[in-house]
């Protein structure tokens, strides 16, 4: 076992810690609640926000101001576990300033009562017929409840889902239907609450018609925590191990911060299929054990440098054992403590809803299959807290072995952890903002330009800071025309830069396959991605959607370039987000000639994270995993083929020819393949309508 700590290769976010998300105005609203509650008259409210952004104290707020003041009778709350329940108990709001408290009555919280889901649906009924307000239960008790009682009878009421990522359009998803079926009668009132508005298996949460229905209200990642009092500094990293990963564990655990240990589950690649000796073999790792605390239930462990461990292990599932030690990291006495304990081992625990305002490092073991639990697991780290300055996110993955049977497997699993850096690179940037280059703009008020100011001849680059939005010109940029392609544009880009990393041809071919034009990604993959994720709308809108979605992860990554410096470790900084994040995107600006969209196309937005990549692994297995992915690649599919046929087509009308198959150019050359595959399929009649 070696004991050599290891820097892992990362990004380092630093942040301005204003304090400007932490401070109440007089109602007692933080500025995330402040900007849901001027939208408080909605009738479908969707609120994106991150994690401890204080989503449940805004809800309250909106809740109250219906239940008095917009004619709805009832407000009901539904959370996906019991646990997060607790995040709806009783609050003196008046205490902040505003007009009254939060009073879930005892018998209404069904998070807190036991009994079967029978019981608790009788309790809804009960709830529904009486004159009390509010009402907080789990997604599955509000699932039966309206699969017995049917829709009508939550008429004029107020149906507020938390962790609305649980949603989807998906046939198999109940609580996805009933909520369509809800929006469809027209008789409810909805706020959903999520910090990641995107799933795990890629599948839309909402049908476009439906999310057209809401006013969505967004706190960006960027603002919360620039406006963190303690919290500056984030990390984002992968380590590859190869062997036993709890050999390896200690490289990259540093027992003096405070720790939340996901271990994989017994039917993952990583694990060594006993889940209690893993746990074992970690607490031996960190000292010698002294039993466990009575009180507690935590395991006690000195360390060779004389200091005691307090280690709460929720992967051993004897009931008593587990209910002590929830019980004690849940104890509110032992809430602000920050000695009360200090590593927390767990598998499927610890996760969604959980609060530990302590801890400074997530050290996820294997890949996540979904993006949204490795953002929930990130969650738990970026809590404020005094202190504490810096958090950070580790994936443990083991490294691809081109000898293993399953090394398809392995590749894909490597591949869904750069997934998730690269999205979360994306979320914890600066919102942006793009707008066609052209010499008719000016400065838009509240934006900073730089020293230079603006300057209508070049490419601008602008800062607003009071928003986090970060304003990019880009000559020959689309413009979209339909009000829902501008709605997508402002809320959902992330959602759909999501859909791109999970799609493994996308990625894996980008970070791997060196004989891919990035016009293939940039122009026909994500196209694809685009179209298929919002078939309804026209062509022009469609690609206003994706140059835009393009230019948010060609520039992210640029200016990752310009603004990085080789840390020690090999790892990668980005040094001040608020500064030298922007500074690295006027930078890529002034290199080129012009910002446009044909250079923005020609970026391959993977370039970066292969570089990363390259840092954290051996050269042999970087051969080992293209050679991999280049024996994958196949003739041109049909799809690929009607895409790369529109794109030839649009060639042709600004070039007055058809894209010649003996180019100098390769794209060129790609496109003209493209179109003659295009006929051959189109003659076979492989094309239906």
């Amino acid at each position: 076992m070696s004991d050599a700590r290891m820097d892992v290769p990362s990004v380092s976010i630093r942040y301005g810690g204003t304090g400007g998300s932490t401070r109440a105005n007089a109602m007692g609203m933080r500025p995330m609640q402040e900007r849901v509650w001027q939208h408080r008259g909605e009738q479908y409210l969707l609120l994106k926000s991150p994690p401890a952004s204080g989503k449940s104290r805004a809800l309250m707020f909106v809740a109250l101001d219906k239940l008095h003041n917009q004619g709805v009778k009832q407000a009901i709350i539904v959370v996906p576990e019991r646990s997060i329940g607790a995040s709806f108990h009783d609050e003196r709001l008046t205490d902040g300033g505003f007009w009254t408290d939060w009073v879930v009555p005892a018998r209404w919280n069904l998070c807190d009562a036991s009994g079967t889901d029978t019981g608790k649906v009788a309790a809804v009924e009960k709830f529904l017929a009486s004159e009390d307000r509010v009402l907080v239960c789990t997604h599955a008790t509000f699932r039966f409840a309206v699969d017995k009682l049917g829709i009508e009878l939550f008429d004029d009421r107020l149906i507020a889902v938390d962790e609305f990522h649980h949603v989807s359009v998906s046939d198999d998803n109940v609580l996805g239907r009933h909520l369509t079926e809800l929006i469809g009668r027209g008789r409810v009132h909805l706020v959903a609450m999520t910090g990641s508005y995107f799933r795990g298996d890629a599948a839309a949460v909402l049908g476009p018609a439906d999310e057209s229905k809401f006013r969505t209200v967004t706190y960006t990642y960027y603002e919360q925590l620039n406006g963190y009092q303690y919290l500056k500094r984030l990390d984002i990293g992968y380590f590859f191990y190869s062997g036993p990963y709890v050999d390896d564990i200690l490289r990259v655990l540093n027992p003096a911060e405070k720790t939340i240990i996901h271990i994989p589950s017994v039917n993952a690649r990583e694990s060594t299929k006993d889940k209690l000796r893993e746990v074992e073999t970690i607490i031996n790792s960190l000292g010698t054990w002294e039993g466990a605390d009575a009180a507690t239930g935590f395991q006690l462990v000195r360390t060779p440098e004389g200091g005691l461990l307090r280690v709460a292990d929720l992967v051993d599932d004897e009931p008593a054992r587990r209910n002590k030690v929830m019980s004690a990291l849940k104890d509110p006495a032992q809430k602000n403590n920050r000695d009360h304990v200090d590593i927390i081992v767990a598998l499927g625990m610890a996760k969604e809803g959980f609060d530990w305002i302590w801890c400074e490092h997530a050290l996820t073991v294997g890949y996540r299959s979904s993006l949204t639990e490795i953002v929930q697991i990130i969650g738990r780290a970026t809590r404020d807290a005094p202190g504490k300055t810096r958090a950070r996110f580790t994936n443990l993955i083991a490294e691809p072995d081109a000898s293993e049977q399953a090394v398809a497997e392995a590749v894909n699993d490597t591949l869904k952890a750069i997934a998730a850096s690269l999205l979360m690179e994306q979320v914890l940037a600066p919102r942006f903002e793009f707008r066609p280059k052209n010499p008719t703009n000016t400065a838009t008020e509240g934006f900073d330009y730089g020293d230079a100011g603006y300057d209508a001849t070049k490419t601008n680059v602008g800062f607003n800071a009071d928003k986090g939005t970060l304003q990019i010109e880009i000559a020959g940029l689309a413009e979209p025309k339909s009000e829902e392609a501008k709605r997508i544009i402002r809320d959902d880009l992330n959602e759909l830069i999501a859909a791109v990393v999970q799609d493994t041809p996308t990625i894996e071919h980008g970070l791997f396959d060196k004989e891919m034009m990035p016009q293939e990604i940039t122009q026909v993959q994500i196209g694809k991605i685009v179209r298929e994720r919002h078939p309804d709308l026209p062509e022009e809108d469609h690609e206003a959607i994706r140059q835009r979605v393009i230019a948010a992860m060609a520039v992210t990554q640029e200016a990752k370039k310009m603004a990085v410096k080789e840390g020690e470790g090999g790892g990668y900084q980005i040094e001040r987000l608020n500064t030298a994040f922007i500074d690295g995107v006027r930078r890529f600006a002034m290199d080129v000639k012009e910002l446009d969209i044909d250079l923005i196309d020609s970026i391959n937005p993977f370039g970066e994270a292969y570089a990363i990549l390259g840092k954290a692994m051996t050269e042999e297995r970087l051969r080992e995993i293209q050679a991999i992915v280049q024996q994958k690649r196949i003739a041109i599919t049909p799809a690929e083929a009607k895409e790369l046929a529109m794109r030839a087509y649009e060639f042709k009308k600004e070039r007055g020819r058809v894209p010649s198959p003996t180019a100098a150019d390769p794209w060129e050359r790609r496109m003209a393949e493209g179109g003659q595959a295009y006929l051959r399929y189109h003659k076979e009649g492989r094309y239906v309508g």
